[in-house]
């Protein structure tokens, strides 16, 4: 995934994510109604993102075509997240005080963290 995806773009995948292999009359009845684009707002966002690769056409019925993603929704997650670390010269901590701060990270969050902190070290000694 070599684009980023936009916030519609992702609305898209979201829609592919949950619903699987769905029309562009079904992506954007999943759009959320206070923010739902015009059909062919939808209709010109899904062929870029056929041109970038991220969705594909599963299948013709009638005369539509029914997509499906392509990119994963924890591979275009990582992308996000890796560009934003960026952003903070790939240091975590910033983002992770802010979502302390900000009330978005909960203690079980951190624990999960933790844990898998501990999996992946484990993995290593192993190797």
């Amino acid at each position: 995934m070599a684009n980023r995806l936009s916030k519609l773009e992702f609305q898209v995948m979201e829609a592919l994510w949950s619903g699987g292999q769905l029309s562009i009359r079904e992506i954007q009845e999943a759009i959320p109604a206070r923010k739902k684009p015009a059909y062919t707002t939808v209709q010109t966002t899904v062929y870029r993102m056929e041109a970038k690769g991220v969705v594909r056409r599963a299948r013709k019925v009638g005369n539509f075509h029914v997509f499906e993603a392509v990119v994963t929704r924890e591979a275009a997650q990582r992308r996000v997240i890796d560009d934003l670390l960026g952003y903070f010269g790939g240091r975590s901590q910033p983002v992770m005080a802010h979502l302390i701060e900000s009330g978005k990270l909960s203690l079980e969050d951190v624990k999960e963290a933790e844990r898998t902190l501990r999996r992946l070290a484990r993995k290593e000694k192993e190797q």
